[in-house]
């Protein structure tokens, strides 16, 4: 038996009417997300996420599509629940805390019944979210970290079926954006309430989803884990927009098997023949996709690179390499091999996954590397 699905959201297409004619910001969508999981749509400004989240939270109607909570239609063309009555939290970008209560009477904003038992569900959230010390002050006498952490303790506070958070961390300081972001994961999970999550940012994305969908011109290209995004691309776009690389140019010899500059790369690649002509073996041209975890310095190694550009990163030194024939690749490296500009460096390659695309030039191209997945239950 599979997993029960507490959110389903089939075919769905939005536009808004610009005033010469409709446009299209959603088409096609569709995502299942498991009770108890935390999902995420990814993706560039503009692409549709956050009106996806709205029509999920029945703030806007949908022009076509089905959305499904615990089963039950809640919108679709015929019929659209109440935002109210869909038993769903909201954190907003700007959290949105009345700015005249404290932290305390904001939390219990929502809820009903003896003062007693919201006072009880109060304290278990403010224990859960770390504010206890801060409730009695009010939303301007708080940091932004904790504004959020209050935002969150009032749409958890109801028990809704359904968390929904919009750019939450969009106003913070990259550091306290990377530390809430673990934190908001096991908040979440701890609270046994099931989620999603709109951002641009792949690294909140990776630190609090379960599996994320990544949204590109109103329609997701990839639902899939962090992993699979990053190492099994569906497309370029995914390619591009998820982490940092390069493209090589390539021969593809069989469907197991392509030739960059820096040597032979094995693996299986489910389509490779498709890539430039009818059968292996005649020369096929790809472009195969390094990271900068695929490039190894190595010392000893025989083929070497120059140093043309250095990012210091703490642990880490991120090197921008030129190879012999002009291209670049990068390299992850530990932060103790400090090598300067122009210097030559030795580099093997270490690839787990075979990522290859047909040339740019060619039209678009489909990915053909292993172990992509499709966002269920249709491709969007």
């Amino acid at each position: 038996m599979g997993m029960e699905l507490l959110l389903e959201v089939r075919d769905l297409g939005y536009a808004y009417d610009a005033g010469e004619g409709a446009h299209e910001v959603v088409r096609g969508l569709s995502f299942a997300l498991p009770r108890g999981a935390i999902g995420c749509l990814l993706g560039p400004s503009g692409c549709g996420k956050t009106t996806v989240l709205r029509c999920i939270a029945g703030f806007e109607t949908p022009r076509s599509g089905t959305i499904l909570l615990n089963g039950v239609v809640v919108s679709s063309p015929a019929a659209s629940l109440a935002p109210e009555k869909r038993r769903i939290g909201m954190v907003f970008q700007e959290h949105a805390l009345f700015p005249h209560l404290t932290a305390r009477r904001n939390i219990a904003f929502g809820l009903s019944g003896e003062i007693h038992s919201r006072e009880e569900r109060v304290q278990e959230l403010a224990a859960l979210t770390g504010i206890a010390e801060v409730l009695d002050q009010f939303p301007h006498e708080l940091s932004g970290g904790q504004q959020q952490r209050v935002a969150l303790a009032r749409a958890l506070a109801p028990r809704p079926e359904l968390l929904l958070l919009d750019e939450p961390f969009s106003n913070l300081d990259t550091e306290l954006r990377e530390r809430l972001s673990l934190e908001l994961r096991e908040i979440i999970k701890a609270s046994g309430a099931t989620a999603v999550l709109v951002t641009h940012d792949q690294h909140e994305a990776f630190a609090i989803a379960d599996e994320i969908g990544v949204l590109h011109q109103g329609c997701i290209e990839q639902w899939d884990s962090a992993y699979n995004l990053y190492h099994r691309p569906a497309n370029r776009f995914i390619a591009d927009f998820v982490g940092q690389g390069v493209f090589l140019p390539a021969k593809v010899l069989d469907a197991h098997r392509v030739e960059i500059e820096l040597g032979l790369l094995e693996g299986d690649i489910p389509g490779a023949c498709q890539i430039g002509c009818d059968a292996c073996g005649r020369g096929c041209l790809a472009d195969v996709l390094l990271r900068p975890d695929d490039v190894i310095h190595d010392d000893a190694a025989e083929t070497r690179a120059e140093v043309v550009h250095k990012a210091f990163r703490g642990a880490e030194i991120l090197y921008t390499l030129r190879l012999e024939s002009g291209r670049k690749v990068l390299a992850l490296v530990p932060s103790h091999h400090n090598h300067a500009l122009g210097e030559r460096i030795g580099i093997r390659l270490d690839v787990d996954h075979v990522v290859a695309f047909a040339p740019q030039a060619a039209a678009a191209g489909e990915a053909i590397a292993s172990g992509s997945r499709t966002p269920p239950p249709d491709r969007a």
